[in-house]
């Protein structure tokens, strides 16, 4: 089984996407198809035997461009004003409204308001006619796309919007050109039959719907503000240094081990390792989180990012689509591309839309020409239901809504990789949180070691307990290897041997011929080694939030290192904001059950389930689904079957790559608040989805019956052609404008932002440049409590703002010491 991404070209409705849809489901081996409308792409879901001219030519077949994506070097992204198509769209749109206001003076102004004209057509009515028809066929010809594809549809049998605005205006200019030959037959009654003509129709209804069509390019631009953003974000170029000279090279010919160099103010080209220098690194837009990032020697940096302040020398480890950031878009743009279950409803109709529109427009022009009503009325009433009638809506209504929701979430560091996920997050009732570098930081202290045996001392223990967890990466071994080295304790005379983890216990391995074990109370009490006396010291430490590790033979416990770790600043005011908002909260950790409830009633979560085995975590997913839906919060390497198994798994950013591989959302700055405002942003989007969609059902069921003249034999009321085409332009304009308030949903509670107690300008000499600036907002930003530094250049002044109270002195010397003189502090 393989997946696919394609572009499609040609595309103008949701009509046109269900045709597309419908031939490439057709061919054999395809399992799964979603086209998107909005960004005009395709993502197929088939067996490995399928290729892609197949798909490429049965989607070509029925009147459609396809192209594979990864034959595209540049992604192809809805764009504003700059689009080469906008930029055409605008064109027909000047060259049309210039031949349609002679033309409206012609039918309207002359006709209805007597407005002035030249004596020589004032008596040749006719003459009148004859103009508006060539003005008419002017305006048509410069819009002649509409109809070169709507017939096109048509005779494909697959009609879409460019179909029913050509038959609209077809049919207004074909039967207004009829009765001018009947003018030139009868020229008495040339002028009673100029009255009778619809060309302004014929042109107005194409222009009107070219003024849709440039605001619906210009807002669909707006949807995809956030993907055009981070891409913005790579540099063009970069500085490499190769068989030692220093290089400027475009960051397309960038490859992995090239060693960069990104000195202060520049945008870092790629992913890499620091071997040379140090800086501080702004990283807020891939992870939202504003404060820099101090960077040195052996540490990470991402493309994307600016460097603020120092110089860097690195290694790239990753290139191009790569990198943090290529992948941070690419998860977007398939989000856009990817269907989320509320659009079934839309597409079912959308494939079935325009072909009944046609057969109403059909039915209204019968039932009027039975009704007495002369061809004139009867075909305006058509024609007013054909050009009315906006599948464009319907099938806008959930990508653009999809689109800048999770546009607004990556710029919040929060990343949906599929609409579903989307979609689903703001159904849940029930969220399971991990506890360790979940809900706590991830980073463990040895607090106590305890010898049950007095041949063995403290630092003996520790020296075993070293030998066995130097091979492994989990936060409680990290915490004793830390330990060790603290207090200079080596373990490289041991002969360590046949290292085994033991999956939800701990490890074990050879050491000197004999088995030492590293593991928790569960494994020391089923091997029987576990007394009275070590029962209750592990109980009283677990009591007190510590987790106990013991250090055993086969045969003996030799003592005992407990470990602790804090819960993160902002968990409690998560949990709070979850059970607030009646989402069920529960801990489901591999830990004992008195450690658990220790850090559970700190972090304020009523259900514990403990000492559960890494394989036993997916079954207790799968049971609580039975009671609702279950997002799952994780970190670790036995986190992800859980991951898999819940309807949302959340992933925190700086878990493992295969918890993040198992998940559906990304959280990139490893914040349990961001967990609620996944939720709050996934419930407003689906909120945004619902109106939009009401709005697209409620426009055409209200708008098709006024248009066909239901209301006329009670209330006189009637719709023109012209204004139907204005209503359809608008239907569409009002969607994609409703999706694009998202971009201003706060996804973060007030309670967990930080207050500021403390405001202060300080007036700084020695600022010259951008590099300066960087110098002093880094060296204030490094003073404890300093939340913001906002620094205008050109005043030399610098505001800080802090949530605790902070002394002119302590500021000014930060600033001394950064090489820059404060004058002034207040």
């Amino acid at each position: 089984m393989k997946t696919h991404k394609y572009q499609i070209t040609g595309m103008t409705c949701s009509a046109c996407s269900s045709h597309v849809h419908k031939a490439a489901s057709l061919v054999e081996g395809v399992v799964e198809v979603q086209v998107n409308l909005l960004t005009n792409s395709m993502i197929v879901t088939c067996e490995d035997f399928v290729s892609d001219d197949t798909i490429c030519s049965a989607v070509s077949a029925c009147g459609y461009g396809c192209n594979t994506a990864e034959n595209n070097k540049k992604k192809e992204i809805p764009q504003d004003n700059n689009n080469k198509d906008t930029k055409k769209i605008i064109a027909r749109l000047i060259c049309s409204v210039i031949l349609l206001v002679p033309l409206m003076y012609l039918s309207m102004g002359y006709t209805m308001w007597d407005f002035p004209l030249p004596s020589v057509l004032t008596s040749n009515p006719t003459a009148i006619a004859l103009c508006q028809l060539l003005l008419s066929a002017m305006v048509m010809i410069i819009n002649q796309k509409f109809f070169i594809n709507g017939f096109k549809g048509l005779l494909r049998k697959a009609p879409n919007m460019d179909t029913l605005v050509c038959l609209g205006s077809g049919a207004s200019f074909i039967y207004s050109t009829a009765v001018v030959f009947i003018m030139t037959g009868n020229p008495d009654m040339a002028g009673k039959h100029l009255h009778g003509l619809y060309f302004e129709s014929a042109a107005m209804i194409l222009t009107l719907i070219t003024v849709g069509k440039l605001l619906e390019s210009y807002s669909k631009g707006k949807t995809t503000s956030a993907i055009k953003k981070l891409m913005e974000l790579a540099p063009t170029t970069c500085h490499v240094v190769r068989n030692g000279i220093e290089q400027t090279i475009s960051v397309e010919d960038l490859i992995v081990g090239d060693v960069f160099l990104v000195r202060p103010g520049e945008n870092i080209p790629a992913d890499g390792t620091v071997i040379e220098g140090s800086g501080t690194v702004d990283e807020s837009a891939l992870t939202g989180e504003s404060l820099p990032v101090d960077k040195e020697i052996g540490k990470n940096v991402y493309a994307g990012t600016m460097n603020q302040h120092g110089f860097l020398k690195c290694t790239a480890t990753k290139v191009h689509s790569d990198t943090t950031l290529g992948q941070i878009i690419e998860l977007v743009e398939n989000t856009a591309a990817s269907k989320a279950p509320i659009a079934k409803v839309a597409d079912k109709v959308s494939g079935v839309f325009v072909p009944v529109v046609l057969i109403i427009a059909l039915i209204t022009g019968i039932i009027w020409l039975i009704a007495d009503k002369d061809v004139g009325f009867a075909l305006a009433r058509a024609i007013s239901v054909l050009v009315i009638s906006c599948p464009c809506a319907l099938g806008l209504a959930t990508p653009v809504a999809i689109m800048v929701g999770s546009g607004t979430g990556a710029r919040n560091g929060i990343l949906f990789k599929t609409a579903t996920s989307l979609e689903q997050t703001g159904k849940t009732n029930i969220v399971v949180l991990d506890k360790t570098g979940t809900v706590t930081k991830g980073e463990m202290t040895v607090t106590d070691i305890i010898t049950s045996n007095q041949k063995y001392s403290r630092n003996t223990i520790l020296e075993y307990a070293l030998a066995l967890e130097l091979k492994s990466e989990h936060p409680i071994s990290r915490a004793i290897v830390k330990s060790a080295q603290d207090k200079n304790i080596l373990c490289d005379h041991l002969v360590v041997s046949s290292f085994e983890a033991l999956p939800g216990h701990g490890v074990k391995a050879q050491i000197e011929g004999t088995t030492y074990y590293g593991v928790n109370a569960a494994f020391i009490e089923n091997s029987g080694l576990m007394t009275e006396e070590i029962k209750e010291t592990s109980k009283t430490l677990a009591s007190s939030g510590k987790t106990p590790i013991f250090i055993s033979t086969n045969s003996e416990v030799l003592g005992i290192i407990a470990v602790s770790d804090v819960i993160k600043e902002d968990s409690a005011d998560a949990v709070a904001q979850l059970k607030k908002m009646g989402i069920r909260v529960i801990m489901l950790t591999g830990d004992n059950e008195i450690t658990a409830r220790a850090i559970a009633l700190q972090a304020g979560i009523d259900e514990v389930i403990s000492d559960v085995l890494p394989a036993d975590k997916e079954k207790v997913i799968t049971s609580l689904k039975e009671s609702g839906n279950v997002l799952m919060v994780g970190d670790g390497i036995n986190d992800a079957p859980a991951l898999m198994s819940a309807h949302v798994g959340v992933a925190i950013g700086a878990g493992s790559d295969i918890a993040i591989d198992s998940s559906s959302v990304v959280l990139m700055k490893s914040s349990l608040s961001d967990v609620v405002g996944a939720i709050i942003l996934s419930k407003k989007t689906l909120r945004n989805i619902y109106q939009n969609l009401f709005w697209a059902f409620f426009y055409n069921c209200i708008g098709i019956p006024l248009a066909a003249g239901a209301f006329f034999p009670a209330f006189g009321i009637t719709l023109s052609p012209m204004i139907g085409a204005g209503a359809m332009s608008l239907s569409s304009i009002c969607v994609v404008t409703n999706a694009l308030r998202l971009n201003f949903v706060k996804i973060t509670n007030k309670k967990t932002q930080e207050v500021t107690t403390m405001k202060k300008t300080m007036i700084i000499d020695g600022m010259m440049c951008i590099k300066c600036q960087a110098h002093v907002e880094a060296a204030l930003l490094k003073v404890e409590g300093v939340d913001k530094v906002t620094i205008d250049l050109k005043k030399k002044k610098a505001v800080i703002e802090s949530s605790v109270e902070i002394s002119d002195d302590i500021l000014m010397n930060a600033v001394s010491e950064a090489g820059y003189t404060p004058v002034s502090c207040k």
